[in-house]
């Protein structure tokens, strides 16, 4: 027996973990208008959550400004509504066609609140993967005490597990400073 199905299981958890947080980077508010801020808004439609993107045309003419064009005029109210409830701070249109969502300039106040929430949302990755880490160490001890694996392979695995972790905290970092220019450029 050897590491490799551990580390091979363990993989996919850890990139399901970093594309979570770069999901969530991206509905976290830059200086500009994107359609990641909303597209994910659930909205009941016929007794359905929806999202909105299934929904709805969603863009952006200009850096303040968000427009949502649903596909079933019918169910502009119910957009309309979900927007509301979703409390994003932007001012919401409805003009009978389309949906307007007017974003405000974002303060220094307001970016540096930004800054420390896409902090805390990597922080929490962190915890995830360390978890993840943790349970597959617990593994490889648990094999190598039934003579499946050698004293050897425990010390490897825990060398390559700590490089697995590092290059995924390595992503994280990247992710944070990326979105942290973002959100400093005015």
């Amino acid at each position: 027996m050897s590491l490799q199905p551990i580390l091979n299981k363990l993989r996919p958890k850890m990139d399901e973990v970093s594309q979570k947080l770069t999901e969530d980077l991206r509905t976290v508010r830059t200086g500009k208008a994107s359609a990641s801020f909303v597209e994910n808004i659930p909205v009941s439609y016929y007794g359905t959550q929806t999202p909105l993107k299934n929904m709805a045309q969603i863009s952006t003419p200009d850096a303040f400004l968000i427009v949502i064009q649903p596909w079933d005029v019918n169910a502009l109210g119910d957009v309309e509504s979900s927007l509301r409830n979703a409390d994003l701070g932007f001012g919401v249109t409805n003009d009978g066609r389309v949906i307007r969502l007017s974003l405000p300039p974002l303060t220094q106040e307001r970016r540096e609140e930004f800054i420390k929430l896409i902090h805390q949302k990597a922080e929490s990755a962190r915890v995830v993967l360390r978890g993840l880490r943790e349970e597959s160490w617990r593994e490889i001890q648990k094999e190598e005490k039934e003579g499946v694996l050698t004293e050897d392979d425990k010390y490897q695995g825990e060398k390559d597990l700590n490089k697995l972790i590092e290059q995924e905290n390595d992503r994280i970092k990247l992710a944070i400073e990326e979105k942290e220019r973002e959100l400093k450029t005015v």
